[in-house]
């Protein structure tokens, strides 16, 4: 989720840093893969594929539960806060006030109160909203609370490191239980989705030895913003095996090479066989990704995508997104939006077998310039549960075809198109 306004001011705010700095504003490559379709993601040259290019390693013993809104979200991710007994670590873009973001607050400051060494990392631009009062209660409770990459006007970091967010969604509990997906800590996902004031979205519940992997990634940005390294027994206890899926807990970082998480998707199309499902909040697919989609449809595989419709958060990433379409639709792709709702699902499932999600849009904010961390699973019956989620979110979504996107007016193809410029920032 994004803020307009301040995005507009991050991107005026970057141009004057560094024409300040007298550095100018640098061209970002762009690479270009190309990636044969040599295997399906059943084949277990697939899993070496994601293992060895892209770690860490997909491993085995995993229960994942599926949590749908914020009626089940809520509850679940609290249960577990509430009920930690050494360790929280916790990190998220969007933290808000409001009532949701009371109750996390209240239960986070009790349980540093209790004794409990609790670790909270928030995105500065994500909380933009916050009520500053929640940093106050849980810094006097004894959380460790902190900012990720704040800014400064004194400081030309800020400006340097002012478009790269983090947006990943992480949760872990005594280093036995993690959280994520695409939930913000916001009133907007409450409730079931039942209307407009309640937004569609999906998070997960995750036991086994992919907590670990998900720890290690809440690491990745705590060491950067604080250099403390959390270590020992409280954070990566034993884990037993929980479950059936084989599940790989995958980041990405504009610091560390961001373009992997795409390299992540387009190596799951090259490798879909017959379906390819995909359920995207702020769908804006550069060429790279067009072609690949395209190129999957040429094979002769089937791919549905679900975006929001006009209820939508941001109409100026609706309007870029709509502007893409064109190649696609022509090619038989078949692109649905949300009714009811704002659409905030992440989610791709690849032949009912393969499934990618958590915080990573198809856009290249989440590609190059956000960090992000998807749960990818490899696990039929979950997969199968995934798609039957989607078709269900399919019901309630209408589908626009090429002739439909042909005939919009053209004050609307005028906006998409001033709108599909500004792709690289949204």
């Amino acid at each position: 989720m994004k803020s307009t306004r301040r995005r507009w001011l991050m991107m005026a705010w970057v141009s004057a840093a560094w024409g300040l700095a007298l550095t100018g504003c640098s061209t970002k490559k762009i690479l270009n893969y190309r990636i044969d379709s040599e295997y399906h993601v059943t084949d277990p040259q697939f899993a070496r594929t994601m293992n060895s290019l892209l770690g860490p390693s997909i491993i085995s013993g995993n229960k994942i539960q599926t949590l749908r809104n914020g009626d089940e979200i809520f509850p679940a991710m609290l249960d577990a806060i509430r009920g930690a007994k050494s360790t929280i670590t916790f990190e998220t873009y969007i933290y808000w006030k409001g009532d949701t973001g009371k109750t996390f607050t209240d239960a986070l400051s009790e349980r540093a109160k209790s004794g409990v060494r609790v670790h909270v990392l928030i995105d500065w631009l994500g909380s933009a909203k916050i009520e500053r009062g929640f940093f106050k209660q849980m810094k006097e409770a004894g959380v460790d609370v902190r900012t990720y990459h704040p800014f400064y006007f004194y400081d030309i970091n800020s400006f340097q490191q002012i478009d790269h967010r983090t947006h990943r969604k992480i949760l872990v509990t005594d280093g036995r239980v993690g959280f994520t997906g695409g939930v913000g800590i916001a009133d907007e996902w409450t409730g079931h989705a039942q209307g407009p004031g309640h937004w569609r979205d999906n998070h997960y519940r995750i036991e086994g030895p992919a907590v670990a992997q998900l720890q290690a990634v809440f690491l990745d940005n705590w060491m950067q913003t604080t250099g403390q390294v959390l270590n020992g027994a409280d954070y990566f206890p034993e884990l037993p095996p929980a479950g059936e899926e084989f599940a790989q807990v995958f980041k990405s970082s504009a610091q560390g090479g961001s373009e992997s998480m795409q390299l992540m998707f387009l190596l799951s199309l090259a490798a879909a066989e017959k379906t390819v499902r995909i359920e995207s909040a702020y769908f804006v697919p550069d060429a790279l990704t067009k072609r690949e989609l395209i190129a999957a449809r040429r094979r002769g595989v089937e791919v549905e995508i679900i975006v929001p419709g006009s209820k939508i958060d941001e109409k100026i990433v609706r309007r870029a997104s709509r502007a893409t379409w064109g190649p696609m639709l022509k090619e038989g792709v078949r692109i649905y939006e949300y009714q009811p709702t704002m659409f905030h699902c992440k989610l791709m499932i690849v032949d009912g077998e393969w499934v990618s999600l958590g915080s990573s849009n198809f856009d290249n904010r989440s590609f190059r310039l956000n960090d992000e961390a998807n749960l990818n699973v490899l696990n039929g019956p979950f997969a199968r549960e995934q798609v039957r989620m989607f078709e269900q979110d399919k019901e309630k979504a209408h589908e626009i075809n090429y002739t439909a996107w042909l005939k919009r007016p053209l004050r609307e193809k005028i906006l998409e198109h001033t709108s599909s410029l500004l792709a690289w920032e949204l």
